[in-house]
């Protein structure tokens, strides 16, 4: 394990279809922008959207990659995301298993 700072990040996106978030995972992986991702959901999430407070259902879809290929990611995760503002989340991994690190910066090379 390390407890260092890696070049790893999470990058986290939220959609309304279990399809949508399985596509963008799959696309992702198999453009070499993640190693892997996955979805969670479904998810209830409350909001405050043009005035009004709103609830929806949404799947969550997590995805690892290097911070090299963050910006990348986000960029295509914007541009297939059915929401007028997505959110599109990057967070550094601070520390794991060392091989497996390794493995998510091999994934995205």
């Amino acid at each position: 394990m390390t407890d260092a700072m890696t070049d790893v990040v999470q990058v986290v996106t939220v959609v309304d279809s279990a399809d949508v978030a399985h596509a963008l995972v799959r696309d992702a992986v198999a453009a070499r922008l993640a190693a892997c991702g996955q979805v969670d959901g479904p998810l209830t999430s409350t909001y405050r959207w043009e005035g009004s407070v709103e609830t929806a259902t949404e799947w969550r879809a997590t995805l690892k990659t290097t911070a090299s290929r963050a910006t990348d990611l986000e960029a295509f995760l914007a541009g297939r995301h059915p929401y007028d503002v997505p959110e599109v989340l990057t967070t550094p991994v601070a520390g794991g298993n060392a091989a497996y690190l390794e493995w998510v910066a091999r994934g995205v090379r």
